[in-house]
């Protein structure tokens, strides 16, 4: 936890928000996916959110529902995905978020993920279907290693769940922009600045928005309500395309860039 709450002190004091990118683990495969975080880390990220893929997804969108059957396709395993997360942090400090579904995980074992997630540097785990009520022995077993859990907020969060994420919730918020899948958009949730505010006053803790996040322009809107940005759907699909065409690349680390200065006060306008 730590190593989340000293990269939002050093954003705060220079006037920054929190780059996260988001990529779904083993898509195409695990070697690739070591080669994008070293990549996303050049481009500016803060922290990085590797996807753990699930055969139900059922919080994703077509753009991230695809990533992952990929990835279990190519028999990706949480086991390879906390190795390739060891070998990315030897030569790292850059925060990395295990995102993923609860089912995964406790197959794996929870007190053995746990050990695991420590030894393998992972910073924090967010786990998509596991609401703050339900998740006492699951974030207790992950705290006792050191590493916090991440809860989502929504649109309709109210001041009961709000009490219980304050309880519970470690690093930063997670403030879902809609009340449906992940996947870019052009429009988001009315009301979204007041109800980061709340949950920030609420909670203490930092707010960060994702779910349709497509652009530049996107984080330029909220820029002033939030405290980062996590962004999957449009680096996925740029990534995918990035695959089999040198010009799709060249787009892909541009794009990449571009959200990054965004975030970190240079882009259009700042």
């Amino acid at each position: 936890m730590k190593a989340i709450e000293s990269v939002f002190d050093t954003l705060v004091s220079g006037g920054r928000k929190a780059f996260i990118p988001y990529i779904t683990a083993g898509d195409p495969d695990l070697a690739s996916t070591l080669k994008m975080l070293h990549v996303l880390e050049a481009c500016g990220a803060d922290m990085i959110e590797v996807g753990v893929p699930f055969s139900d997804p059922s919080a994703d969108g077509p753009v991230i529902q695809a990533a992952m059957e990929r990835a279990l396709k190519k028999g990706t395993t949480l086991s390879g995905i906390l190795q390739t997360v060891s070998e990315f942090r030897r030569s790292s400090s850059l925060p990395v978020i295990l995102m993923g579904y609860f089912n995964p995980f406790y197959a794996y074992g929870i007190e053995r993920f746990a050990a695991h997630a420590r030894e393998s540097g992972v910073s924090a785990v967010l786990t998509v279907d596991l609401p703050p009520e339900e998740a006492g022995e699951f974030s207790t077993t992950l705290r006792k290693r050191g590493i916090p859990s991440i809860f989502l907020a929504t649109p309709l969060t109210d001041t009961k769940r709000m009490a219980v994420l304050k309880k519970m919730g470690r690093g930063f918020i997670y403030l879902v922009s809609v009340t449906g899948v992940t996947g870019e958009r052009h429009d988001l949730t009315d009301g979204l600045p007041a109800t980061a505010r709340q949950i920030r006053q609420e909670t203490g803790l930092p707010v960060v928005l994702g779910f349709g996040i497509s652009g530049p322009p996107m984080i330029r809107r909220y820029y002033g309500d939030v405290d980062g940005f996590v962004v999957g759907s449009a680096i996925v699909k740029r990534w995918e395309e990035a695959a089999s065409d040198p010009e799709a690349q060249e787009e892909l680390m541009s794009f990449i860039a571009s959200l990054a200065r965004e975030c970190h006060g240079s882009g259009m306008g700042r």
